[in-house]
């Protein structure tokens, strides 16, 4: 990466920047995770059934879409400090709304509040990996891993809150209202860390036709960002990876119990494996990719994926399935923060390019897991598990498509310097 030459008062504001970044994903992780350990109670509160409770999910990843689509415009219309802040209090907002329809036993009011939840999130994403990117084009080196490694991080944390507050006896109305309040509070203190970015102008006829015309411009941009054959391969990277790990947060429990024989209480902690060994991974990444660029980094844990997953199908013993849990996650671990850096580098409104492979990524969120399911209901869950094999595989023929992208005059300057007006 191009390294910037940097005053002091330069190297304090990125690390700044940098810190409220991480802290924000680490936000980001805590709110999709709050509510997952509570959905047995939820149900139960609820009384309804468990494809009732599907649907709900399914809210999230359809806010979260509408969310990607929408971040570009919400970016030129606040800047990026105000639009991060934005996106985070309308998560709290709208988790203090689920407190609330639980409380009322409302399903409608409920269904609403996730997919609210999924739109704040699904911003959030895609502004905290516009600023990462900015952050990391200006230190001159690969932070995205790590920042990624929070947002895994703070999941956990969301989600060991979930489990406390249930053995303690805490209702989920209160967890999520109380957790509402506490990162409402930590958007409003993390948020003047980011710089302002650049807002449109706005009061006179001739400057609003103008920023109409650009938004006209900006939709055009995003839309050409379907045709563009690189950003789409990056896209392919991101949805092979993706896939990976929506489906071991689906189904990696129950092969584990079912196909391999494991008690319920081993599974889980095949599943704390993975986790723990993504976010290590997302850590220790950037060196690695320093190292090795982009482009060999994404190939080697692609590599390693396919023996995971080829292991995690085919070992008989259990600790060869443990060893092929670790490497699926070495294998999912890289792409999406890698994905998003190298989007941002590939052409002009990273804003939009993002949104582009990130609108991929969150589709193999929604669509694999069940396709996924449909394979298994006829061939058994671990056949249905190649298909994940032959994404890996695919993610590292088109691997090429992340090499670095020389700064053109026509790049965000947010991508290229830590002083935006």
């Amino acid at each position: 990466m191009r390294r910037f030459h940097r005053s002091a008062a330069d190297g304090r504001a990125l690390a700044r920047w940098r810190w409220a970044v991480t802290a924000a994903f680490a936000l980001g992780g805590i709110t999709i995770s709050a509510w997952g350990p509570r959905l047995p109670s939820i149900k139960t509160e609820l009384n309804v059934g468990t494809a009732t409770i599907g649907l709900l999910l399914a809210g999230v990843t359809v806010g979260a879409l509408l969310g990607l689509l929408a971040s570009t415009a919400v970016r030129h219309w606040l800047g990026g400090r105000r639009a991060v802040a934005g996106a985070g209090l309308l998560v709290a907002a709208a988790m203090s709304v689920m407190g609330v329809a639980l409380i009322a036993r409302s399903i409608p009011l409920l269904a609403a509040a996730f997919v609210i939840t999924g739109t704040g999130v699904g911003l959030l994403d895609v502004l905290l990996n516009v600023e990462g990117a900015g952050v990391e084009r200006s230190a001159g080196r690969t932070l995205m891993p790590r920042m990624h490694a929070a947002w895994s991080i703070g999941a956990a944390a969301g989600s060991g809150i979930g489990a406390a507050c249930a053995a303690l006896g805490v209702t989920p109305a209160a967890q999520l209202i109380g957790e509402a309040v506490f990162v409402a509070a930590a958007v409003l203190a993390v948020a003047p860390g980011i710089p302002p970015g650049r807002p449109e102008p706005a009061g006179q006829p001739e400057q609003d036709r103008k920023a109409r015309q650009d938004r006209g411009a900006r939709l055009r941009q995003w839309l050409r960002g379907w045709t563009d054959w690189r950003l789409l391969l990056i896209g392919l990277v991101m949805l092979g990876v993706e896939l990976g790990e929506g489906s071991a947060n689906s189904w990696l429990t129950l092969a584990v119990h079912s196909d391999h024989g494991q008690s319920a209480a081993v599974a889980a902690l095949f599943f704390t494996a993975f986790a723990v060994s993504e976010g290590l991974s997302r850590i220790f990444g950037g060196p690695v990719v320093d190292r090795l660029g982009r482009v060999l980094a994404i190939r080697l844990t692609t590599a390693l994926g396919v023996i995971g997953i080829i292991l995690f199908i085919l070992a008989g013993n259990r600790w060869l399935v443990l060893l092929g849990v670790v490497l699926w996650a070495v294998g999912v671990s890289l792409g999406f923060p890698l994905g998003t850096s190298a989007a941002a580098q590939s052409g002009p409104d990273p804003v939009a390019r993002i949104s582009v492979v990130s609108s991929i990524g969150y589709f193999a969120n929604l669509a694999g897991p069940p396709a996924i399911g449909a394979l298994a209901q006829s061939a058994g869950l671990l056949r249905a598990l190649w298909l994940l094999a032959a994404l890996f595989i695919a993610a590292f023929a088109v691997a090429g498509a992340l090499a670095p992208r020389a700064p053109s005059p026509t790049d965000d300057p947010l991508a290229g310097n830590i002083a935006r007006p």
